[in-house]
């Protein structure tokens, strides 16, 4: 198999990752005609990852917060799209080795974005939920609701308790969002739907290492988010460090320990690096160096940028924040600098705008932290709406995720709680070929 990119007298930049910053760069290089573009992701589709929580708990489609990478870029025949991994480097041959074959380059640019972290801790990494994709999320959605319907079926108390209870580990934007819907669905939804089962026995905890939510917001949207949780029945714990999960409880290494059956880690992300670099330029969480141009440093055409990349600039000695907004900023500066260089002028240095952070705890509940205003509740929950709901790739996912919250809204109530499960085609194919009846 081969990757069967076309020849040109144009310059070839290679984009691997479709997140928002390899999007964002790809869509605005685009726009000129003598450059080839180059874009290869393992998946063929955009992930809006800031709503994955909210596929995970049954109140969006996954469609919805996904958009097909082909679609973007219809129009533009100058970009070319490869579904495949990314192997390594040869930086000497200026190439890339991928599953389709190797992929030479002008300029390459990194943005594989991150994984999750379980900080070593193999016993997490084998039995906790993640939810670092929109696969996860599906499968975080089939766990959760097939625990509610063995509790129906379960013949003891903790046996009931263990599959309805939930711990989320890790009190950033993922994992207060995550526990406020999750009792939300608690009080509105699931009473409903299984009308046999009491839901007193439903515990849902949130656990965080450091002494307060959202570490990366104010003093006063910590304090707040954790108010909104505890008052919709989540138990918070701060300086609690998970050290252990086998299967039923929950261990910390200050010592608590919990009864549940579901662990859902969201308490750290690591850079997703391409081999083949020196080892040097490899920092803490395996993040690139790259200078204020995005460039990697000790290469000339290779650059890295987003959550893969370390950048050190003003305040930011440690990096930007893992976010969106870097990535997106850093993509469109990429994307104008090139265009520069091509027209024969002067780079100009990355400055990463701060416009500001903000997290949803349920219905009418958000906390907003702008650079000239902070400020939490009902206008919060409405501007946290605003700002996720035009960040979506495409009118009609836009219009989507606007009837599903509007409908939610108004009935207390979704229609997605579907358990999904793919059949696998080799078996299949196996079956078939034994000439085997499934009933």
């Amino acid at each position: 198999m081969l990757p069967n990119i076309p020849d040109t007298n144009f310059k070839r930049v290679v984009i691997v990752g479709a997140g928002f910053g390899g999007l964002a760069l790809a869509r605005e290089i685009a726009k000129r005609d003598d450059l080839q573009i180059v874009l290869i992701d393992r998946n063929n589709f955009h992930q809006f990852q800031p709503l994955f929580y909210q596929v995970a708990m049954a109140g969006l489609e996954a469609s919805a917060i996904s958009f097909p990478l082909r679609k973007v870029f219809q129009s533009k025949k100058n970009v070319h799209i490869r579904i495949t991994e990314v192997l390594q480097i040869n930086p000497d041959r200026q190439s890339i080795d991928t599953e389709l074959g190797e992929i030479t380059y002008d300029y390459l640019v990194i943005a594989t974005g991150a994984s999750t972290n379980y900080f070593g801790m193999k016993e997490i990494e084998e039995r906790a939920i993640p939810m670092k994709t929109v696969s996860e999320a599906i499968g975080l959605r089939n766990r959760i609701l097939q625990n509610f319907e063995d509790a129906l079926c379960a013949i003891t108390d903790d046996e009931r308790e263990g599959l309805m209870s939930v711990v989320v580990v890790g009190g950033g934007p993922t994992g207060v969002e995550l526990s406020g819907t999750l009792a939300e669905m608690r009080s509105f939804i699931l009473p409903k739907d299984y009308p046999e089962i009491d839901f007193s026995g439903m515990q849902i905890h949130l656990l965080e290492g450091a002494d307060k939510l959202l570490g990366a917001m104010s003093k006063e949207s910590s304090e707040k988010s954790k108010k909104y949780l505890e008052d919709m029945g989540v138990v918070v714990h701060t300086g609690q460090v998970v050290t252990g999960f086998d299967g039923k409880y929950v261990t910390t290494k200050q010592g608590l320990k919990l009864r549940a059956d579901n662990l859902v880690w969201a308490a750290g992300i690591k850079a997703s690096p391409l081999n083949g670099l020196n080892p040097e330029v490899i920092a803490r969480g395996g993040r690139i160096k790259v200078d204020r141009y995005n460039r990697v440093e000790g290469y000339e055409n290779i650059f890295a940028m987003g959550d893969v990349a370390l950048m050190t600039e003003g305040k930011w000695e440690n990096g930007h924040p893992q976010l969106a907004q870097p990535a997106m900023q850093q993509g469109k500066a990429l994307a104008r600098n090139v265009w520069r260089v091509l027209d024969g002028k002067k780079a100009i240095p990355f400055e990463y705008k701060d416009l500001g952070s903000m997290a949803t705890v349920g219905r009418n509940r958000a906390v907003v932290d702008l650079p000239f205003w902070k400020f939490q509740g009902f206008f919060a929950w409405l501007t946290w709406m605003f700002v996720h709901l035009m960040s979506i790739v495409g009118v009609k996912n836009r219009v989507l995720t606007l009837i599903n919250w509007v409908w939610s809204y108004v009935t207390y109530d979704q229609s997605l709680r579907l358990i999904l499960r793919p059949k696998a085609i080799a078996q299949v194919a196996d079956k078939e070929a034994n000439n085997t009846v499934e009933v």
